[in-house]
């Protein structure tokens, strides 16, 4: 029998199976393997990723490891972040409210609120193509097409590739019908998560996503910001925008421009824990 004490977490309903790394390392299982088992959710714990903590880091206060729930691994994920965040200041793994943490998007720095929200320093939007990675000269104006129509689209990375859309149909049904077909398409090398944002007005826009190695999820932090940015490029939003997610609000603020891309994107909202637990992997 082999049993593992795991925490559940959510931020804005985007769910979280967490590990210490004492616990993952009770395993036999590789990092993908044990991803898919718990995240499965009929079979597992079910959840959107597995969060590890490494505790291991030499430049940064502390690290995570990071994989969706089919097993890939991603460089970020801003509402998995939060929840690291908050899950390792309350363990007394760090011993500050505002730290570096070691992911395979560089170097991400959290701070925790007073108001018990966490607030993310997200460093600055990708935005050369090659390092996206996209398949097109101008990342900001491309076209995008799926078996029965075509988009315009953009392309920003925030440690994870993003593409765009902006529109004025129903996000949540456009995000069902066309993400699938959008995050495999050949311009992406890498796959890609799927934003379809609609926009309120010069300071609130409306996102639905389909996240690359998971599909339809309730919110994405690294999305709102890469959408954020995105509007702010085209002169669509101001510097600080609230993004309504179906499941709740983000803050992203980027004080950018087409002029001065190399601003730091900021992101506030909540985390929270679902429940703890032991499971069986025997």
């Amino acid at each position: 029998m082999t049993e593992i004490n795991f925490t559940k977490m959510q931020g804005l309903g985007n769910d979280f199976v967490v590990l210490d790394w004492e616990e993952y390392k009770k395993t036999d299982k590789t990092p993908d393997e044990l991803a898919k088992k718990l995240c499965d959710r009929n079979f597992g714990i079910g959840a959107d990723g597995l969060i590890i903590i490494n505790q291991n880091t030499e430049k940064t206060d502390i690290g995570w490891i990071f994989y969706n729930s089919d097993g890939t691994m991603a460089q970020m994920c801003g509402n998995g972040i939060r929840c690291f965040a908050k899950y390792v200041y309350n363990k007394g793994y760090v011993n500050k409210k505002e730290f570096s943490v070691e992911t395979k998007a560089g170097v991400i720095i959290p701070k925790i609120l007073d108001d018990g929200r966490v607030k993310v320093n997200m460093n600055k939007p990708i935005l050369e193509p090659l390092k996206i990675p996209v398949n097109v000269e101008n990342n900001l104006d491309f076209k995008v097409k799926t078996r029965e129509r075509e988009f315009n689209a953009s392309a920003v990375s925030m440690g994870n590739p993003h593409c765009v859309i902006i529109t004025e149909e129903d996000t949540k049904n456009s995000a069902l019908k066309y993400g699938r077909e959008i995050e495999i398409n050949n311009l992406f090398p890498e796959k890609t998560n799927v934003e379809f944002i609609k926009i309120l007005s010069r300071d609130r826009i409306k996102l639905d996503v389909w996240e690359r190695g998971c599909g339809i999820t309730l919110a994405c932090g690294t999305g709102a910001c890469a959408s954020v940015v995105t509007c702010i490029l085209k002169n669509l939003c101001d510097k600080k925008v609230t993004v309504e997610l179906p499941s709740g609000e983000l803050v992203i603020e980027w004080d950018g421009s087409l002029d001065d891309v190399n601003r730091d994107v900021y992101m506030s909202g909540e985390a929270q824990y679902s429940f703890k637990g032991i499971i069986d992997l025997s």
